[in-house]
């Protein structure tokens, strides 16, 4: 799981480099789709389809300002001002690692900068909430904490990631301390806090995949995968 995070951070990097005014989330797809193949490992979204949803077709979500998650790439070219989201999965020799950036587009407004400041921070507190026998309640209440008077969005959350994307446990951002499973060494999850300017309340389009707010407030979203240890959580997924 190291080695699937490290290919991970690395291809979220040329990424986060590549995000520019004029730059279509396709082009962005075929970057990622490119790099994670130079480096033997397979783009974990590409044709995932739960719960009879249409396969996905991307290696990356690609969520623009009100978009929050599971956007898919298109010909659409972002412009000044705007924030995109970039949700990357890679998996490699049969281990998924699973991570998120939001950055912003140019110039932006300061409201929105303070919003991804604020939504980073979240992940960051709860990583640093993630030790053996803390619990889940332990996690998201660090994460809930950092809100202020932001939207925490309640539909969406981490989970525990290996061999699936998606395993249990399903990890709020938002709780009560000392509540929940507790966390063991060797556990493997992916920490995902999403705020937005707004209400918390979202909204499925009918591509079956895009989420967005249903006030049509600008989001954000971070995430890692992280590795419970004897002391501090070791990141996996982090850019160097």
């Amino acid at each position: 799981m190291r080695e699937a995070g490290r290919i991970n951070a690395e291809v979220r990097a040329i990424l986060r480099e590549a995000v520019r005014p004029g730059v279509s989330g396709v082009e962005l797809d075929t970057l990622a789709k490119r790099e994670i193949a130079r480096r033997d490992a397979v783009p974990t979204f590409v044709g995932y389809a739960p719960g009879g949803r249409p396969p996905y077709p991307g290696a990356i979500c690609y969520s623009v300002n009100e978009v929050l998650v599971h956007g898919i790439p298109d010909e659409r070219r972002l412009e000044e001002g705007d924030i995109v989201s970039i949700d990357l999965g890679v998996t490699y020799r049969g281990w998924v690692s699973d991570a998120a950036f939001t950055a912003p587009v140019g110039h932006v407004a300061p409201e929105l900068l303070a919003l991804l400041d604020a939504t980073e921070r979240a992940m960051w507190a709860g990583i640093e909430a993630a030790r053996p026998e803390a619990r889940l309640g332990d996690v998201s209440h660090a994460i809930e904490s950092c809100a202020n008077d932001y939207g925490i969005v309640r539909d969406y959350g981490g989970h525990g990631v290996g061999r699936e994307m998606h395993e249990p446990p399903h990890i709020l951002n938002f709780g009560k301390p000392g509540t929940g499973m507790k966390l063991k060494r060797g556990m493997v999850v992916a920490l995902e806090p999403m705020f937005s300017l707004g209400g918390p309340a979202t909204e499925e389009l009918s591509d079956r995949w895009s989420v967005r707010m249903a006030d049509r407030s600008y989001s954000a979203h971070f995430e890692e995968t992280i590795a419970i240890t004897d002391g501090e959580a070791e990141v996996l997924t982090l850019i160097a």
